[in-house]
């Protein structure tokens, strides 16, 4: 019995506190790097949209300048 009491003194107390302080700051770390993964990730997808953009706008403009020519 004395075995529960000393889990429920203030020791098993601060023990479980620091546990969960430990917890809670790895599970952030780990939140915190999936933020930036999927910023890193979307700043890629709008940088290829630019570029197909970029290019698209140049075909057209050969087509058009092509159609003027004729």
């Amino acid at each position: 019995m004395s075995i529960f009491l000393r889990a429920a003194g203030w020791g098993g107390s601060l023990l479980v506190i620091i546990t969960l302080i430990i917890v809670l700051l790895k599970q952030l770390i780990a939140f915190i790097g999936f933020i930036t993964f999927a910023v890193k990730i979307l700043i890629i997808l709008a940088f290829a949209a630019v570029i197909i953009a970029v290019g698209l706008m140049v075909l057209k403009g050969f087509k058009n300048s092509r159609k003027h020519k004729e």
